[in-house]
């Protein structure tokens, strides 16, 4: 469990900037649809499309690819598809790629993969064999062995990576690797990865500029941040300012004051690598960290009475989960509260908030049907216990 917990609490290092989960909704303008199509804006040696009657052709530039109709790379090939969102998949490879039948669904038979899903763009899921991942606004690669290994890094952003089988969910944050293993039949705890390295794969440097660069970015330089222990160095300062002879020794209310004084003053890109460092200076107020963070910010749409006069200023959902995430990986004991308190808060943001994964990487709880004890029934009041 210390093990677990370690990791964890390692995921705030690198949560990137503008990240969140897949949400139940769809932003105004976008349709289902939009991920149903895709046209082949690039081919590099061998590509193929398979159509789900008739013989293999040769890809080219502006093939549709629908629903039935799947694209596959042979040795040393490349291919990419771009989506009427602009949603971007990059197939390295020896790869096989299919739309899904599903709403916004794209499925990976075998290979290699880059997704790109612009933010609002909607979302989308990725299916990986047993495993799918849930993503919006992120850029994220992939692959899925012969041997039915799944590996999936988060680039910049947030995913959510399902086994629904056996009932396990895992937030997966920028910088972090997790591996589906098919003889243990579980998900592992998400790793580490180095950004800037991952960086150098040629389903991004052999391509045009994906429009994510800025975002991964920023990710490579909060990881170097987080690796450097720099993040913190404000916060402790604010705090002595406060009166305060440390961050450990600050009280709530210090500490609080000290976050929301330099909150104003953080770039928005940093906002949600900002949280992430005070959650992991001071967990235990995780959830005050996040009222903070998002109400002190901007307007929150219909929190106040005046709402209506920050049109256009508001919020947005996307910069929600993003901290949601940010401090339920730094503290992922205290998930309910965290989600709990914002909602108390701000009850209008429910719908901003995409389900929930469990707390830490462990199994569904499994449903147990305790034994019938007739000494518990209770008599019916349609049928009065006879009298002696």
């Amino acid at each position: 469990m210390n093990a677990i917990m370690n990791i964890q609490i390692r995921i705030i290092l690198t949560t990137a900037p503008l990240a969140f989960a897949l949400a139940t909704w769809f932003p105004s303008g976008v349709s289902a649809d939009e991920l149903r199509e895709a046209q082949v804006t690039q081919v590099i040696q061998d590509v193929k499309v398979l159509p789900s009657s008739g013989a293999p052709r040769p890809a080219a530039l502006n093939d549709d690819v629908r629903p039935g109709t799947a694209v596959q790379t042979g040795t040393q090939s490349r291919s990419e598809l771009t989506f009427k969102d602009q949603t971007i998949t990059r197939l390295g490879e020896k790869t096989i790629f299919s739309v899904g039948e599903g709403a916004r669904t794209i499925d990976l038979g075998s290979g290699q993969f880059l997704l790109y899903v612009p933010k609002k763009a909607g979302g989308a899921k990725v299916k990986m064999g047993p495993v799918t991942a849930a993503i919006t606004g992120t850029t994220v690669v992939g692959n899925v062995a012969p041997s039915g290994i799944v590996e999936f890094t988060v680039l910049e952003g947030t995913a959510r990576v399902r086994l629904d089988s056996v009932g396990q969910c895992l937030l997966v944050v920028a910088g972090q690797k997790v591996t589906y293993d098919p003889i243990a039949m579980r998900l592992e705890d998400p790793v580490e990865v180095d950004l800037q390295q991952q960086q150098t794969n040629p389903l991004v440097t052999g391509f045009r500029p994906l429009p994510s660069t800025p975002y991964m970015n920023v990710a490579v330089e909060n990881q170097r941040r987080a690796a450097a222990g720099t993040g913190g160095a404000e916060l402790a300062h604010a705090v002595s300012a406060s009166g305060a002879v440390s961050i450990g020794a600050a009280t709530p209310e210090q500490f609080l004051a000290a976050f929301s004084s330099l909150l104003v003053r953080y770039p928005e890109a940093e906002i949600c690598d900002f949280v992430a460092t005070a959650v992991r200076l001071r967990p235990e107020l995780a959830d005050r960290i996040v009222v903070a963070a998002v109400i002190g910010r901007r307007p929150v749409s219909g929190y106040s009475k005046e709402a209506k006069d920050f049109k256009e200023k508001e919020m947005p959902c996307d910069w929600v989960q993003c901290i949601v995430d940010a401090a339920i990986a730094g503290n992922p004991r205290m998930a309910n509260e965290i989600i709990n308190a914002l909602l108390q808060a701000a009850p209008m943001l429910r719908e901003c908030l995409g389900e929930p994964c469990f707390p830490a990487n462990q199994f569904r709880p499994p449903l147990v049907i305790s034994p019938i004890n007739p000494a518990t029934f209770v008599n019916s009041p349609e049928k009065p216990p006879k009298g002696d």
